[in-house]
């Protein structure tokens, strides 16, 4: 992720340079058995607030890249370091990829893909 600003209640928040956005896939086929996506900092991270009025947003789409099933996470208003979401598993009715968003204060700030092919 590259570094970005953005005001919480008239405050300036500024994520640091160094932070990665994780999207974590496992299954076989078109059956997700676990998913999982966050951001790690790691030690520059530590220096900062973190991510305020965060959510993790989970999207799948079809091979012409239509978007066929959306789980929106859950806006979280406290400031954390390490935001994660897990999904729960998924049996998809059709080839084409998996992704994982991060939103912050409302806006998208990065996201990860796997492909899902046979």
């Amino acid at each position: 992720m590259a570094t970005f600003e953005y005001q919480v209640g008239g405050v300036t928040m500024k994520v640091p340079t160094g932070c990665m956005f994780t999207h974590i896939i496992r299954g076989e086929g078109k059956t997700i058995t676990y998913q999982n996506a966050g951001v790690d900092c790691g030690f520059v991270g530590a220096l900062n607030a973190g991510f305020c009025n965060w959510r993790i947003d989970f999207t799948y789409a079809d091979t012409d890249n239509k978007i066929y099933r959306t789980s929106r996470g859950k806006t979280h208003t406290e400031c954390k370091i390490n935001p994660m979401r897990d999904n729960a598993p998924q049996k998809l009715p059709r080839y084409g990829k998996a992704c994982a968003y991060i939103h912050v204060n409302g806006v998208r700030r990065a996201g990860q893909c796997h492909h899902i092919t046979k």
